[in-house]
């Protein structure tokens, strides 16, 4: 599939600008027991990413809760203003063309979508919906997706040392504030991941690190701000 960062009607150049104004909404990783977030902005990189090429372009990509009703407590404290774990829902708006039949344009690309954030994010999504939102006269020439934009931090604690030592780990950030923050009854970290590893498993390391470096053994949270760039994990576990 291919990608486009805005040049392709009004919508997509709203979800570009939104996307470098800030993170956008904290997601969910894995389930209520993972202690683990993604911003929206690094989820959204993956997929888009990983649909790139012949296809539909891609114009909005947004990622929100998929059910309204109760959702379970997290078992460690979230990040200020965190959806809450449970079932998530994919919104996909396209540009696509009449060389190819639109619900199999539309079928393959939400295949895709879902494969991607199972196995290369951990984002448990149980719906993909695909809108088109504009009919193209010609297949649109590929598109590469933004580069992934970091901001490191060096570790300067404990806590710190240990998550940057976890294999996956491609920097501690500094994007809501310090890399690591200490709460009365908690510890957040906050990094990016390297796309070769899924983000969902190098949080589960970070935690379990961090847990025993640090004294006490605080429950622990972690923050995906950013996944760089690289080949993604091509035998990880969808659960």
């Amino acid at each position: 599939m291919t990608t486009a960062d805005g040049s392709h009607g009004a919508q997509g150049w709203t979800a570009a600008v939104r996307q470098r104004l800030g993170p956008g909404r904290l997601l969910p990783l894995g389930g209520p027991a993972d202690g683990a977030w993604i911003s929206e902005r690094a989820a959204a990189g993956v997929l888009r990413r990983a649909v790139a090429g012949p296809g539909p372009v891609l114009l909005e990509l947004r990622i929100a809760v998929a059910d309204a009703g109760a959702a379970p407590a997290p078992q460690v404290p979230p990040p200020p203003s965190a959806l809450p774990p449970g079932p998530l829902r994919i919104e996909a708006t396209v540009a696509a063309t009449a060389h190819q039949p639109l619900p199999a344009a539309a079928a393959a690309l939400r295949s895709a979508l879902l494969t991607a954030a199972a196995r290369r994010l951990g984002l448990a999504v149980d719906e993909v919906d695909v809108r088109v939102a504009e009919l193209l006269d010609d297949e649109p020439e590929q598109a590469e997706p933004p580069p992934v934009e970091v901001r490191p931090a060096e570790p300067e604690d404990a806590a710190g040392r240990a998550a940057a030592g976890v294999t996956g780990v491609a920097t501690l950030t500094r994007v809501l504030g310090a890399s690591v923050h200490t709460g009365a009854d908690h510890v957040r970290v906050e990094l990016a991941t390297d796309g070769g590893h899924r983000a969902l498993d190098v949080a589960r390391a970070v935690r379990a690190a961090v847990t025993e470096a640090v004294n006490g053994h605080p429950p622990v949270a972690v923050l995906v701000t950013a996944v760089t760039e690289g080949p993604g994990p091509q035998d990880s576990p969808a659960g």
